[in-house]
């Protein structure tokens, strides 16, 4: 198993490691499944499925601006 504390890169997260950072970093859980949610719904990754942290924010305030 790899080293949960070890750095990782922001250009290139699993969803395992996105789930993990955003949650720490915000007011609330975000679990794998709202990531893959967000994934089918055509938020970015890159070719090897990982994701671009800067690249998914960005989408994510798109998406917010579409007033659903």
């Amino acid at each position: 198993m790899a080293n949960e504390n070890a750095p990782v890169n922001p250009n290139r997260l699993t969803v395992e490691q996105a789930a993990r950072l955003l949650s720490a970093a915000g007011q609330r859980p975000i679990s794998v499944a709202m990531l893959r949610e967000d994934l089918d719904a055509g938020a970015p990754t890159n070719a090897d499925g990982t994701i671009n942290l800067v690249h998914f924010a960005a989408w994510l305030v798109k998406e917010m601006g579409r007033g659903d």
